[in-house]
């Protein structure tokens, strides 16, 4: 029986196999795509590459089409934007479903007529 694994050591075989698999993935995507981010029109050359990424539209890492029609390639931010969005719609559900009906106050409706009256 082999001995347990310490932290460290499953830490850094995660690392190595994400490393592994973004770098085909990634190199596909940069090849496919203008080095534009798909949200915010940021133009990257080989300098600021580094700061492009490459999105999963369907959140699936293991899903990496040659065609890259589950990629976009995203700035640091959008890309942390995007995952927030998702992350909020796991957690809270849909935003289509949390939409109730408008509101239906109008707390300034009677605002003119109110301050024409209060000129005595």
């Amino acid at each position: 029986m082999s001995p347990a694994k310490t932290f460290e050591q499953v830490r850094a075989e995660q690392l190595e196999y994400n490393a592994r698999r973004e770098s085909g993935y990634r190199e596909r995507a940069l090849k496919l795509f203008p080095w534009i981010c798909g949200r915010c029109a940021r133009e990257f050359d080989r300098r600021n590459r580094s700061e492009l990424t490459v999105h999963h539209v369907d959140h699936n890492h293991d899903n990496n089409p040659g065609d890259g029609s589950n990629w976009e390639l995203l700035c640091l931010y959008c890309h942390d934007e995007e995952h927030s969005k998702f992350e909020a719609y796991v957690r809270y559900g849909s935003s289509q479903a949390s939409k109730g009906k408008a509101a239906t106050h109008r707390p300034f409706a009677d605002l003119k007529s109110n301050l024409e009256g209060s000129k005595d």
